[in-house]
């Protein structure tokens, strides 16, 4: 049995009626982010050191504002603050700025500050904060300490939910009240934790991974098939999304807030979509194994130094999320009975993946590889890809490079199949895409 949460979103029935208290409480929430950020910054300032989650914790636990929220509420938006600083420290991107506060000011008709109004941010309550009522689809969300009449009352937002008529909620896990600006109301999304009875694998065949820049993924099948994953819609929110964010007034406000949510929920999609679409190609080719490149270190040099792709390859670079999206395909692999092993990408690059050969100047440009000595020409990515689920550097496939055989200069290895990303409709083949702008 392998244990899978999912998220379900609902819609608010009663609205109206807890439309008040939510307020407050996504007001706590950014209220608190502001608290915790200033202090990392005095802290970062002092001693070139960022807090934690554990020290936010322990430095925070007593404040006024940690008591706006559920205790456990309370820790999830200091876990989310450490996450966004540690994000910004491991950046190379000179554009990124430490998290902004979440606030936006108000000014009068002569310029001065007339008053700040935070933004309603995310609140997530865990189990502790939770009571579910699945046969009349209600929730029962503990208010923070500061929300209640008196130290002592047991009080609590009663929400009525409502979701799609093939959405059971069982074993709710967690709860997030997420605020949606565009249609001005909170939603409800629904963390539930399934058992899943894992089936047999598909086959005995082995499947490569190359991730990349200009293709986000290259994938090579036993078949003597290949699939090519082009990025161009994950570097179009890379490039659009930070200028739209720069051009707001105050970084942390609603609309740079809104901006940073949708990015994310856009990329999450994307990866989600991608992990997907191969895995059920697996399936279809009878893959039971999924060879991945480990990306671990990708960013230095043989000597420990940062290597230098140039300003679009460093922003390029910055973007990929290797370890997020390896585990999500992970996860989806394991549900169709697929194994995922992560295998050295060592020499796949320059090294000729049907006769052996190694050579850095066989890749003469990013989309082509010729090799000098079998005067095969093919695609760069795919033979990446194929070297990989080779594992040309260890024991995971009993295959080697050097024993597949055939002319395959025109085929499978020069002409892959494409597939791009579509917003509606996940990927599809390249021939039924039309691209469209953010």
């Amino acid at each position: 049995m392998l244990e899978v949460h999912r998220t379900h979103r609902a819609k608010i029935l009663n609205h109206n009626q807890v439309e008040d208290p939510l307020n407050r409480h996504g007001w706590s929430a950014s209220k608190l982010w502001n608290v915790a950020n200033h202090h990392s910054r005095q802290v970062w300032e002092k001693t070139g050191e960022i807090p934690d989650h554990a020290d936010l914790k322990d430095e925070l636990k007593g404040h006024s504002k940690y008591k706006g929220l559920h205790s456990q509420s309370s820790q999830r938006v200091l876990e989310e603050l450490a996450e966004a600083f540690n994000s910004w420290y491991g950046s190379d991107d000179e554009r990124d700025n430490p998290p902004g506060y979440r606030k936006r000011n108000y000014y009068d008709d002569q310029g001065r500050r007339a008053h700040e109004e935070h933004p309603r941010s995310t609140v997530t309550w865990k189990q502790n904060g939770i009571k579910h009522d699945p046969a009349n689809n209600r929730v029962r969300l503990s208010k923070g300490a500061n929300h209640k009449e008196h130290p002592r009352a047991w009080e609590y937002i009663l929400v009525e939910y409502e979701t799609r008529p093939d959405v059971t909620v069982e074993n709710l896990q967690q709860v997030r009240a997420v605020y949606d600006q565009q249609n001005e109301r909170w939603e409800l999304h629904l963390v539930c934790k399934d058992e899943v009875e894992t089936p047999d694998a598909p086959g005995n065949e082995t499947a490569g991974i190359d991730l990349g820049i200009s293709n986000f993924a290259a994938v090579a099948y036993s078949t003597g098939d290949a699939d090519l994953y082009p990025g161009n819609r994950l570097k179009q929110d890379g490039y659009y999304f930070p200028k739209e964010i720069a051009n707001c007034d105050d970084s942390g406000g609603e609309r740079a807030t809104h901006l940073h949510a949708k990015w994310s929920e856009r990329r999450t999609h994307f990866f989600h979509s991608l992990a997907k679409h191969i895995v059920q190609r697996c399936v279809e080719k009878g893959a039971g194994q999924i060879n991945v490149g480990d990306l671990e270190g990708v960013r230095e040099d043989e000597n420990g130094d940062s290597k230098n792709w140039g300003r679009h390859g460093n922003l390029d670079l910055h973007g990929w999320a290797f370890d997020r999206f390896t585990n999500i395909l992970e996860y989806k692999a394991k549900v169709q009975g697929i194994k995922v092993v992560e295998v050295s990408e060592r020499d796949t690059s320059k090294t000729c993946c049907v006769c052996g050969r190694e050579d850095d100047s066989q890749r003469v440009e990013r989309g082509l590889y010729v090799c000098d000595l079998c005067e095969t020409a093919f695609n760069a990515d795919v033979n990446g890809a194929e070297n990989i689920r080779l594992d040309i550097n260890g024991e995971s496939n009993s295959e080697s490079a050097g024993q597949l055989s055939g002319d395959r200069s025109t085929g499978w290895l020069a002409q892959p199949g494409v597939y791009l990303y579509d917003l509606s409709s996940g990927f599809q083949p390249q021939e039924q895409v039309v691209d469209c702008k953010p």
